[in-house]
């Protein structure tokens, strides 16, 4: 019994540490945009973006996929905005990996393959329908991020627009989350 309850705390500080390692960087794109501007705001958001996929590969062995390629992301069009000046490259950077992200699921779902068991298959065990639902679910998703960024950078202020990246989206993709727990436990194959 002592056993399991040591596995499940490690395994929690394990999550917890990933989603600090993943959070950082935003938490620290808005506090220095909040104090110094969008461009020295993405230049510190670059640097720590990459000192966290440096992080999660010493410290977990490998970099996701999904923060890899936001990683890649936040490089080029943090780049671009501060070699061009113009902050409206690292505004359509969510825009983009969301539309990349819901694209290749949609894809991969057209061809018959749902990506997400790829990603994911080590942590869940779902039966073909679950992996078939939860992909079309977060491709939804993904489309849904990826419109709500384009309306909200080009109709707000930066600062707004930074904040409704930390403080909207980040919630919304928590509960979203969390709303599919049920679709997990109804198509989840259990453990032999």
């Amino acid at each position: 019994m002592g056993d399991e309850a040591t596995s499940k705390t490690g395994a929690t500080q394990s999550q917890l540490l990933k989603l600090a390692i993943e959070m950082g960087p935003l938490v620290v794109f808005f506090v220095v945009n909040a104090r110094a501007g969008i461009f020295w705001g993405t230049g510190v958001f670059m640097v720590a973006v990459s000192a966290s996929l440096i992080a999660s590969r010493f410290m977990f062995g490998r970099i996701p996929v999904m923060p890899l390629i936001s990683g890649v992301c936040v490089l080029v069009f943090g780049g671009l905005t501060l070699y061009l000046q113009d902050d409206h490259f690292i505004k359509i950077k969510p825009t983009i990996v969301n539309a990349l992200f819901a694209g290749a699921l949609f894809v991969g779902l057209l061809m018959g393959h749902s990506l997400l068991k790829v990603v994911f298959g080590e942590v869940f065990r779902l039966n073909e329908d679950g992996w078939r639902k939860l992909t079309l679910r977060w491709a939804c998703f993904f489309t849904l991020l990826a419109v709500l960024n384009e309306v909200v950078w080009r109709t707000v202020s930066t600062d707004t627009w930074v904040s409704f990246k930390v403080f909207a989206i980040m919630p919304l993709t928590m509960v979203f989350a969390l709303s599919q727990i049920g679709l997990l436990r109804a198509h989840e194959i259990p453990a032999d």
